[in-house]
């Protein structure tokens, strides 16, 4: 095996294990802390954002680093093989703005409310902004929820599938309407609200919604 082979394998399986931890800490947060947050009781949300919650985070945003620089490896790869895809572009940037989300978004804004809570549990005052910050980041979470299931459908379907789509360097109406429906998406997670994304049982059926809409816009545009 030459060694481009070797870093090829290593980017692939590097991938699928970050990858892996990665969406499973998404799926964590959005659907087991969640909801135990919701019904815990003050003192308890204090220890759980002081003593769970930013392990939890240093995994989960490392793990979306990972994820991404394997990404961008085995993008190298498949440009180079000649079989880069519409359909592997747009869940390339729907991963894309995920990882964003996680580091520029999510991250930033679980700091505030991390801090908070390491104030109230030192006998201090809660920050004022921490109900802005924890909205922001549950919106920003959802999202990437919302966006994980199409994401996989294409990350996996192009590769294995048998789903080609068209080549970058020939775009076709699937790729632009496929594109403006993910912009408008991260745009509502930067300024909207929630909407439908807010129940758990709300992103799944929303994520699902999205999925039979990408495949429907391969399939028929």
């Amino acid at each position: 095996m030459e060694f481009m082979e070797v870093i090829n394998y290593l980017a692939r399986w590097g991938h699928y294990v970050f990858g892996i931890a990665w969406i499973g800490l998404l799926y964590y947060f959005n659907f087991v802390q969640g909801g135990f947050a919701a019904n815990a009781s003050d003192s308890t949300k204090v220890e759980l954002f002081t003593k769970l919650v930013p392990t939890a985070l240093w995994y989960f945003r490392w793990a979306a680093m990972l994820t991404f620089l394997t990404g961008l490896v085995l993008l190298y790869f498949v440009h180079s093989a000649g079989t880069l895809s519409g359909g592997l572009l747009i869940g390339g940037l729907m991963a894309t703005i995920m990882f964003l989300n996680v580091w520029l978004v999510i991250w930033p804004n679980q700091k505030i409310v991390i801090a908070s809570n390491e104030s109230v549990a030192g006998g201090g005052e809660a920050d004022p902004g921490q109900a802005a910050a924890a909205a922001k980041a549950l919106l920003a979470s959802r999202t990437n929820t919302f966006l994980s299931l199409p994401m996989l459908y294409l990350m996996g379907s192009t590769v294995h599938g048998g789903l080609s789509g068209s080549a970058w360097n020939q775009p076709d109406v699937a790729f632009w309407v496929l594109l403006v429906i993910v912009l408008l998406i991260e745009a509502n997670a930067l300024f909207g609200k929630t909407g439908p994304l807010t129940t758990v049982k709300g992103v799944i059926g929303s994520s699902v919604v999205l999925t039979v809409v990408v495949m429907a816009v391969l399939a028929w545009l």
